[in-house]
């Protein structure tokens, strides 16, 4: 019975969201500023509901809820890194770009400091890696919860989950995201609450009642941060600068009609992604008190199939489909453009704005399909995401900080189509690219100083010749 009423109501959802993206077909085709941003026009109530759904994905509930079985509270600090970072991203980053309409984050780098294609597509394949990873993410962890809640193989509804978040974002572009992630936003989070109201009071809504059972059980080691100081900083920093670097949220800014709703929604979604999030991870340890020796990639499915009725078992496929499909779709629509803006149009001569749209198109199907493939390979939704975090943030962020704050004329205040900054083209390659490899190979911590470093080194040591533009642009771009 349970097994039929998710497919009924997976199909029910599906169906919904492909019908409302064709009311933003016409729209999303005017133009690939519209396609890609909503032509800068989107209200306070819109990109607040677009950063719940997309923040609120799988991982947030299933992998994080993982990770609290294995590890308990130690798993905060990432928590605190990559959902409180959005805190930080509101207050210092979202107003600023929210002034203005780029499509990427690696345009505005390029306008502003870099002037360079080459890194450019750096930035562009950097941010990418995110993206790919969140949706092939978002995938498998679906496919992993309808296998333990029905038995049956996952790869028939991670197929159809994909093909429908490919074609609603293929139709109506930005705009199908927002509307579709406005519905899932405010269902996703009366249902999370409910659920975690029903997980909690397994507990009695007491954390000393938790720490005692987990220590009936000898697992009172999870109610303990016993990891070193410096793996605390690196979880912090690998979650932190990973976020900074997404592309996902620079574009909402960008798509915001002022600066204003761009900041509030951010630091507003921001809170709610702490709060739920913490909520997830202390669930596992829920789940760990209950059964330690469940298996913890399905700690929290365990729980609601054997501890909860069908009803709430339904309802809680609801809010992971829900989560899932948010996120999946924000990041593949993200992804896309970036390709487009960021791979295509600089090392192409002018391209018509209509083609661009439909180029976009055709690689929201193509990027989907990879993302998904690539998932199913994966052994961890947050090793993806981690992998990715450490990689992009290492590489991405220094640079851009370094960039916005050694300016080449202190007065003036950043402004599309004017360049501003000391950073070389040579230091923003090196920089990128040293950040990013070294990041993977001998940790974050390690990745960001020497990016910041080589970017400010070799930018002195092979200064730019001119503050004018070193690059071909075109009106696309």
């Amino acid at each position: 019975m349970l097994a039929t009423w998710t497919w009924i109501v997976t199909i029910a959802l599906s169906l919904f969201f492909i019908g409302m993206s064709l009311r933003f077909r016409k729209k999303s085709n005017e133009s690939f500023l519209q396609f890609a941003i909503a032509g800068g026009t989107l209200p306070f109530f819109l990109i607040l509901f677009t950063d719940i759904a997309t923040i609120m994905g799988v991982g947030n509930f299933v992998g994080h809820s993982s990770k609290g079985f294995e590890i308990g509270v130690a798993n905060i600090p990432f928590i605190i890194g990559e959902q409180g970072v959005k805190i930080l991203f509101a207050l210092l980053f979202a107003g600023f770009a929210a002034r203005f309409t780029y499509k990427s984050i690696a345009e505005l780098l390029n306008d502003l400091i870099l002037r360079d294609k080459v890194s450019r597509a750096l930035v562009g394949i950097l941010t990418s890696a995110i993206m790919i990873a969140w949706i092939g993410g978002q995938a498998k962890g679906m496919g992993q919860l309808f296998s333990v809640f029905t038995g049956a193989d996952p790869l028939p509804l991670i197929f159809f989950f994909s093909a429908v978040f490919i074609i609603y974002t293929t139709i109506g572009g930005m705009y199908s995201v927002v509307w579709t992630d406005f519905i899932q936003g405010v269902l996703l989070l009366g249902l999370a609450i409910w659920f975690y109201i029903k997980v909690y009071a397994k507990i009695d809504f007491s954390y000393t009642k938790l720490k005692s059972m987990l220590v009936d059980v000898g697992a009172g080691s999870l109610t303990e941060i016993n990891i070193s100081g410096w793996e605390v900083i690196t979880l912090f920093v690998t979650g932190c600068f990973g976020v900074l670097a997404a592309q996902v949220y620079w574009q909402r800014c960008f798509a915001a009609n002022n600066p204003k709703a761009a900041s509030r929604a951010m630091l507003y979604s921001g809170i709610v992604a702490i709060i739920f999030t913490i909520l997830a991870s202390v669930s596992g340890m829920v789940v760990k008190a209950l059964n330690p020796n469940a298996e913890s990639s399905n700690a929290i499915s365990w729980l609601i199939l054997n501890e909860m009725s069908q009803l709430v078992a339904l309802l809680f496929f609801i809010l992971i489909f829900l989560a899932a499909i948010s996120s999946a779709s924000s990041q593949l629509h993200s992804a896309a453009i970036v390709i487009v803006n960021d791979l295509i149009i600089p090392f192409s001569k002018e391209v018509k704005d209509k083609t661009l749209v439909s180029i976009s198109k055709w690689l929201v199907v193509i990027v989907g399909i990879f993302s998904i493939t690539a998932a199913i390979y994966s052994e961890s939704i947050i090793s993806l995401f981690s992998f990715a975090y450490t990689m992009t943030g290492g590489g991405v962020v220094p640079v851009l900080i370094v960039g916005l704050l050694w300016k080449s004329r202190k007065s003036e205040r950043f402004e599309m189509g004017s360049h501003n900054s000391k950073v070389s083209v040579w230091g923003g390659r090196i920089g990128l690219l040293s950040g990013a490899i070294i990041s993977v190979v001998f940790g974050i911590l390690w990745g960001v100083l020497i990016s910041a470093l080589l970017t400010i080194v070799i930018s002195l040591i092979f200064p730019n010749k001119t503050n004018s533009n070193r690059t071909i642009e075109f009106k696309n771009a």
